[in-house]
């Protein structure tokens, strides 16, 4: 739609691929992976301890956003970007998600999706319109379309229905992206579909195709973060590499464990956020490198900080000679104290953890274009 990427290379061996994505606020080299900040905050962190861990950009939510702190307030401050005093990119989930996560407090009709605040229970109706006006208030630079989410094992019938309606609200979601640019706090943002149809590859190559016709800047891989089975999800991965246009990205949409990140990478994914590395370092549970070749799905391991056997341990959190501001901060703390933060209850040992495994996922990502460089994925 309009060029907002540059493919400069394929893997030989694999569909893997390098890229970069332009956006208003900087470019950013694929594969790379968004921390999450679905408030407009990395839980425990600041917008500088994430420029500290180098990472260019951030997801934030839609439906979150409009119940607090509300459009109004996002309008008064210029958008999420000020507000949160960030200066690299932002993008944002349409809802769908989220609204689909309700359950019986919602209600979806061809108009849009009604729903009940899980905050005080207070009535709301987000339409494909209106989430595409939020996030224009929000001024992010990547704007995902409305879509549904439906959960796993869904019938056929159903998945059918689901789609049909998540294309006539994608082209609804473009005519009033294009509609709203004037006004938006960001008017260079980009417009991404999303894919859905379950784990059913026909369904999977028809929303594609019916997508591409609509014509975005990008394409998202939605409803595979939602149960199924890691091999049916890669196997919808593998269909739609050749089904959605090689000349725009394409994003993995909640999802997912270091190693299945590379999997999906090899399958032509350029895109990832994911709530593990976050969510997980809150329950004391540490990603940790264990060799560089990441081609090798034994390349990681996690490990339960809270365990008994770290009682005692000294070994650093992170080792020292692993380079830049963040690895000096963490390697002054060991194992044993961290461990005695969570017992505790100190959010210190939170943070850590949080600062540390979004240092792996990021170095992740970084490992992986490098092997993608040298011929290696």
């Amino acid at each position: 739609m309009s060029g907002c990427f540059e493919l400069s290379k394929t893997s030989e061996t694999s569909r893997a691929r390098l890229g970069v994505v332009h956006t208003a606020h900087g470019d950013l080299l694929t594969p790379f992976f968004m921390p999450i900040a679905t408030k407009g905050a990395v839980k425990t962190l600041s917008t500088a301890d994430i420029e500290k861990l180098g990472s260019p950009i951030l997801l934030s939510n839609t439906y979150h956003l409009f119940l607090r702190p509300g459009v109004d307030v996002l309008e008064q401050f210029g958008g999420l970007h000020k507000f949160m005093s960030w200066d690299r990119a932002i993008l944002t989930d349409s809802g769908g998600y989220q609204v689909f996560s309700l359950g019986a407090m919602r209600k979806i009709t061809e108009d849009g999706v009604t729903f009940a605040s899980h905050i005080d229970g207070s009535r709301h109706e987000l339409t494909p319109e209106k989430s595409i006006q939020i996030q224009q208030a929000i001024g992010s630079d990547i704007v995902m379309v409305l879509d549904e989410c439906t959960p796993a094992g869904s019938s056929f019938e159903y998945l059918e229905d689901s789609v049909s309606r998540t294309t006539r609200w994608a082209a609804r979601c473009k005519q009033e992206f294009a509609q709203g640019r004037g006004a938006s706090n960001n008017p260079g943002a980009l417009l991404f579909g999303i894919n859905q149809g379950g784990t059913n590859q026909d369904l999977r190559l028809r929303h594609a195709s019916e997508l591409s016709k609509i014509g975005f800047d990008g394409y998202a891989i939605g409803g595979l973060s939602v149960g199924e089975p890691f091999d049916q999800a890669s196997a919808v991965v593998s269909a739609l590499d050749g089904a959605l246009p090689q000349d725009a990205p394409r994003y993995f949409m909640g999802g997912a464990q270091p190693d299945e990140i590379v999997e999906y990478v090899k399958r032509g994914v350029d895109m990832f956020d994911c709530v593990l590395p976050t969510r997980n370092a809150r329950h004391g549970l540490l990603y940790r490198f264990v060799h560089d070749d990441v081609s090798k799905p034994d390349f990681f391991e996690s490990l339960h900080i809270t365990n008994e056997q770290y009682k005692y341990s000294k070994e650093p959190l992170v080792l020292p000679q692993d380079g830049g501001a963040i690895a000096q901060e963490l390697s002054r703390y060991s194992l044993g104290y961290v461990r005695h933060l969570f017992t505790v209850q100190e959010v210190l040992g939170q943070r850590l953890v949080t600062l540390a495994n979004l240092r792996f996922y990021l170095r992740l990502m970084a490992d992986i274009r490098s092997a993608i460089s040298n011929g290696k994925l």
